[in-house]
Parts: C-alpha cells; sequence; structure tokens
C-alpha cells in the first residue's frame, strides 16, 4: 500500500499526497473509481529514480469526502494547479491514466500547466463517454446512495471488474473498494460517478494541438473501455 502522510487543503477540500525516491520528478494521476493505490506495485519500482508524487483526487482514496462536495472533473485540473505549486513543480514527467488523464489535459490547456513529458493511457479525453450504468446513476443518484451494504459492495465489485480485463484479485477488490464503503465512502462513490459529465471534455477537447513537450498515448489492444464507455481512443 501507498503511503500518504501528507495533507493539503485546496478550495477547502483536504488532499492527502506522499512523495518517495530521489531525482527528476515524476508525478503519478490516478483514475477512476480507483485511487492513488492503483500505483502500488508501480511506484516503488521508480523510486531509485525519480522523486514521485503521487495524491488522491478530490473526493476519492484517503482525501475528504462530504456531502455537496465538488468532485467533477472541473475542480480536479485546479487541484493539480495548486499541488505543482505547493510542490514546487515546474516541468515535471507526468503519467496519468483515465479521469487522470483528462484532469493533466485540462490543466494543461486550461490553466497553463506545464510538463517534461506526458504520458496518458486510457484517458478519458474525447466524446463520446459515459456508459449507460453512469447515467442511470446520474438520475438516481441517492436511491444508489441509500441501497443496502451487501448490495453495494455487490454492485461495487462488479463495477471495478469492468475496468480491467484479467479478474481481479481479491487483494486488489479490497484495497480498491476500501475508500468506497461505509456511511461516509458509499455515498461518495455515486457521488462521483453522478458528476461524471461530458461537457468537461467538450470544454477542451476543442483546445487539443500539439504540446510543447513529449507525448505518449497508450490503449490496450484489450481495452474495451466498457465501464465508461469511452468509444475510441485519442489519437494525436
Amino acid at each position: 500500500m501507498l503511503d500518504l502522510p501528507n495533507t493539503s487543503i485546496i478550495e477547502g477540500n483536504a488532499v492527502r499526497w506522499g512523495t518517495c525516491g530521489d531525482g527528476p520528478p515524476l508525478v503519478a494521476i490516478h483514475g477512476t473509481p480507483f485511487s492513488s493505490q492503483v500505483w502500488r506495485r508501480i511506484v516503488p519500482q521508480l523510486c531509485d529514480l525519480r522523486t514521485v508524487y503521487y495524491f488522491d483526487l478530490v473526493g476519492y482514496g484517503q482525501s475528504e469526502m462530504r456531502d455537496g462536495q465538488d468532485v467533477s472533473l472541473a475542480v480536479q485540473n485546479r487541484v493539480l494547479s495548486a499541488l505543482f505549486k505547493e510542490w514546487g513543480l515546474q516541468r515535471p514527467d507526468v503519467v496519468a491514466h483515465d479521469f487522470g488523464g483528462a484532469t493533466a489535459l485540462r490543466a494543461y490547456y486550461l490553466d497553463g500547466l506545464r510538463y517534461g513529458s506526458l504520458t496518458i493511457f486510457d484517458a478519458v479525453a474525447l466524446a463520446p463517454w459515459g456508459s449507460p450504468f453512469v447515467q442511470h446513476v446520474r438520475r438516481h443518484e441517492a436511491a444508489f446512495s441509500g441501497m443496502p451494504a451487501y448490495m453495494h459492495r455487490a454492485l461495487l465489485k462488479a463495477y471495478l471488474q469492468t475496468a480491467a480485463h484479467d479478474p481481479l484479485s481479491d487483494e486488489a477488490v479490497e484495497i480498491y473498494s476500501a475508500p468506497w464503503v461505509g456511511l461516509v465512502g458509499q455515498p461518495a462513490f455515486y457521488r462521483q460517478i453522478a458528476q461524471m459529465d461530458q461537457r468537461h471534455t467538450d470544454e477542451v477537447q476543442g483546445l487539443y494541438e500539439k504540446m510543447d513537450c513529449p507525448v505518449t498515448v497508450l490503449w490496450g489492444r484489450r481495452t474495451t473501455g466498457s465501464f465508461m464507455n469511452r468509444g475510441r481512443p485519442w489519437r494525436r
């Protein structure tokens, strides 16, 4: 498990983060429905060569979760910008997955962040995206938030599995589920789904042009995008 011992207050939200290693800076931005724990086996492999910064997006993982919270993509790029400033980073290398890819792109095109390089994989970047399940939760968030815990756990496990081609181990399911259970976590899980809105990628899609750093776009041969129904990979 990655340790996130630090807390920064950004736009009224407590954001948890950690760092390890020594060397040129590398920022890892997780996607949904996970947390920075998606990097738990990757970050330790990099710490001998890089100073790795990782964090939980607002409303995710160990970061603060509360009723009425804005956890949409609209806030995540501003949080990333604030963290860059706090960490004193100018042009770090960035690796970003899923919603983390959208966050990195929004921060670049809307907030003027600059990167030494950018690697995005399975990124939410182009319309259309948002599965029928996402649309259903958006219409009935309260009903899902209040369902019995055993029903929620079953749905959560099934949802997590749609993000992976191979079966997730029991350990992985437990790690990825942990933030999303209980009186705080369960409504937070449906809150972040209910706030998934394509307009936040529509806002920047028309701005995409050649970036002033090396860019690597990864999309797995067996990546179907089923849980988000993203439709197609982003190609420069």
